[in-house]
């Protein structure tokens, strides 16, 4: 793809072309992606307060090393797409009282709940990608492949967001968690879904993005 094509495109594909992205969805190539990230500072200041008061929960540094592994594994070149096609939110505003969430497009991709000391986690996929004949039937969830991603298979549950070819995945217990982030099937189905919503264009949660959180996420991926 030309330097035209990229800035022609829209969505992660100015900075990936499709085979690029094949490649990752694939585990085939890690892209390179930019050395900086640039910031917006008021819009760090913005929601300092928020990170301090979420590090003072219990769950603070476990859900930091989760998120970097999420990112390190589940998003593509985050830093030349920070904030712009991705973004997480520090102790949202919302009535299922998340402790953050990362989203791109309008969609929701990520999320992390306090669990007593513990952590839950709801991941939005594709369903096509878990079903046991790759349809968009819900009654063909693979159950099994499920409960075969997480330390325990009492730990997964699955629910039907509104929308075509969507499953929502809860996930309990850290453990499970970063369980679900190093299975090869799990992570390529997280892949896919993040790819169709970044490269529908822009994020529209650009201004809930806290800096702050990022930072563990990008230092996750760089390592």
């Amino acid at each position: 793809m030309t330097r035209a094509s990229h800035r022609a495109a829209k969505g992660l594909r100015q900075f990936l072309d499709p085979e690029q992205q094949r490649a990752w969805l694939e585990g085939d190539d890690r892209p390179p992606d930019a050395d900086e990230r640039t910031e917006s500072i008021e819009q760090r200041f913005r929601y300092a307060a928020r990170f301090e008061k979420l590090l003072r929960r219990p769950q603070a540094e476990e859900l930091l090393a989760i998120l970097g592994q999420y990112a390190a594994a589940c998003i593509p070149v985050p830093r030349l797409t920070e904030r712009h096609y991705w973004s997480v939110s520090c102790l949202p505003s919302t009535s299922d009282k998340p402790l953050v969430r990362v989203n791109a497009s309008w969609m929701e991709l990520f999320t992390l709940y306090a669990d007593g000391d513990d952590l839950k986690a709801r991941f939005i996929v594709h369903l096509s990608n878990f079903t046991t004949d790759g349809s968009c039937d819900a009654e063909q969830v693979d159950r099994p492949l499920l409960e075969r991603c997480v330390a325990g298979p009492e730990d997964v549950r699955c629910f039907f967001p509104n929308g075509a070819d969507m499953l929502g995945i809860r996930v309990r217990s850290a453990a499970s968690i970063r369980a679900f982030l190093t299975d090869a099937h799990a992570v390529r189905g997280i892949r896919a879904f993040n790819l169709t919503h970044m490269n529908r264009g822009r994020n529209a949660y650009q201004a809930s993005h806290s800096y702050s959180v990022a930072d563990h996420m990008v230092e996750g991926a760089r390592s």
